[in-house]
Formats: structure tokens, C-alpha cells, sequence
């Protein structure tokens, strides 16, 4: 949900107004029907609702309706801020903390819109980190996702990949980088292929770090109906525990977003 202008603003970490708000712009813009819509049912309802000819508590019934709508259109961009715009997130020195810094080859996994654009090269600059788009519009068909490829096409080396075929051998690469994009792929089958692929192409020993929203009662509170796009955090802990994986950190980023770090176990 944003425009080619937003697209070209500078990196993170600068002091220009727009760069303050970046995060919370680009929810804004990727989702921009969504807003549009609730804005327009805001001022319909307004204007027609001292008109209708309902019972106080069917009238009652519509202004919590109302009430609710006005409340998530606000706070899920306050929160946007918040996460993407307040906290370092979007900045990734905090990577450092979860991933060993001696990694010789990695890869970044995303569906068309790089959050990290570039920073992990600069964390980790002895690093090989090689980045896949494993978009596929028929299995991911989030509206967001789609408007988030148009207006911001990745800037970086991007080479497309099948998520159920991950374009490397096995046991080569020491970490994989997975930031807001493992909850694209819908199909609960889908995801159990993709955890095992990067399963056979990690090093025993090798980590993959996850970052995600959670479909919990803090991102409904942010979010509203929009909460259900994420996923459990149990789904995620489904998926390590059957592709093999062992849990080595499990912490958050503000109360609404999860950091999961798993490992190849080194016995293999």
C-alpha cells in the first residue's frame, strides 16, 4: 500500500519525517482498500444512522460495530509504528544475538518484498547470503502481499525459487533468514515441505531464524479480523518439531512479534 515515492525513500536510520513513519506508510499502503473501505463505511454510517428507523438496540448493535472498525483502523497502524518504525526491528542489529556471527553461506527467504534490504550484508559482512523470492501467486493470494511486490519490487539480487524445491544441496548453508514471509504459504501441507527443505540444505548445526505476527489475542487487539492472515505459534512449533529441528530461542520483539531460532541438530 504505498507509492513509487515511499518506495524510493532512503534507508532506515535517517531523521526525515517520512523515514519516522516509514513502517506504518507502508501498512498503510499495502492494505490501502482496506482502509478506503472502512473510512467510506465511517462516513456512510455516520451520515445514516441518525436516519434509520431501528430499535435503540439494534442502533446500539451498529455503533459498537462501528466503534470497533474506527478502533482497529487506528491502532493497527499506531501499532505498525510502534514495531516497524520504533523498536529497531527493521534495523536488524538485533540479528547478531540469535545468529552465530560466523556464517560463511546463508540465504534470505522472502515472497517479493525484502524487509531486510541489504542489512544482513552488512551484519554479517564475510557472509555469502544469497536471496530467494519463493512468491507463487495461485498459493498466496493475500491481496497485501501482491500490492507489496508492484510498489516496492526488491531492490537486492533476487533469484525465484520453488519453496518445495529450494534451489541448493543438501547440508551447505549455515543459516537461513526467514523475516515475515514463512506465513505466505497457506496450506498447512505447503509448509510442512518448505521446513523441510530447509531442513536437508542447512549444515548440522545450522539455524534458521524466523520472524513472525501471531494469530494471539495481542495481534487481534492490533490488528482486529486481520489477526487470522498469521499464524499459532504452535503451528510454527509443529512444523520445527516434524522437520527435525531443535528450538534453541523463542523471544519477542515488542509484545507482537516473534523471534524463533531453530537448529540442525549436529548428531546427523
Amino acid at each position: 500500500m504505498k507509492t513509487n515515492t515511499l518506495a524510493r525513500l532512503p534507508e532506515m536510520g535517517t531523521l526525515d519525517t517520512c523515514n519516522r513513519y516509514r513502517g506504518m506508510l507502508q501498512i498503510l499502503m499495502f492494505n490501502w482498500p482496506l482502509y478506503a473501505v472502512a473510512f467510506a463505511i465511517f462516513a456512510l454510517a455516520g451520515a445514516a444512522l441518525p436516519l434509520l428507523r431501528i430499535g435503540l438496540i439494534f442502533k446500539g448493535v451498529v455503533v459498537i460495530g462501528i466503534g470497533c472498525a474506527l478502533f482497529w483502523t487506528f491502532t493497527s497502524l499506531l501499532v505498525s509504528h510502534w514495531i516497524y518504525d520504533l523498536s529497531g526491528l527493521t534495523r536488524w542489529n538485533w540479528i547478531r544475538n540469535f545468529i552465530p556471527t560466523h556464517i560463511n553461506r546463508a540465504a534470505s527467504i522472502h515472497c517479493g518484498f525484502d524487509e531486510s534490504r541489504g542489512a544482513l550484508h552488512r551484519v554479517f559482512p564475510a557472509a555469502t547470503i544469497v536471496v530467494w523470492d519463493i512468491y507463487q501467486p495461485d498459493l498466496m493470494t493475500g491481496g497485501s502481499i501482491a500490492r507489496a511486490r508492484k510498489i516496492c519490487p526488491s531492490t537486492s539480487i533476487t533469484t525465484p525459487a520453488d519453496f518445495a524445491r529450494l534451489p541448493a544441496t543438501a547440508n551447505t548453508l549455515d543459516a537461513v533468514f526467514l523475516l515475515f514471509a514463512a506465513h505466505e504459504i497457506r496450506l498447512s501441507e505447503a509448509r510442512e515441505n518448505f521446513f523441510h527443505e530447509l531442513f536437508r540444505i542447512l549444515k548440522p548445526g545450522g539455524t534458521v531464524l524466523l520472524v513472525e505476527h501471531l494469530r494471539d489475542w495481542r495481534n487481534l487487539l492490533a490488528f482486529g479480523p486481520g489477526f487470522l492472515h498469521f499464524l499459532p505459534e504452535k503451528e510454527w512449533l509443529r512444523l520445527s518439531k516434524k522437520a527435525g529441528f531443535l528450538k534453541i530461542a523463542q523471544e519477542r520483539i515488542t509484545p507482537f512479534v516473534l523471534v524463533l531460532t531453530l537448529s540442525k541438530p549436529e548428531n546427523l
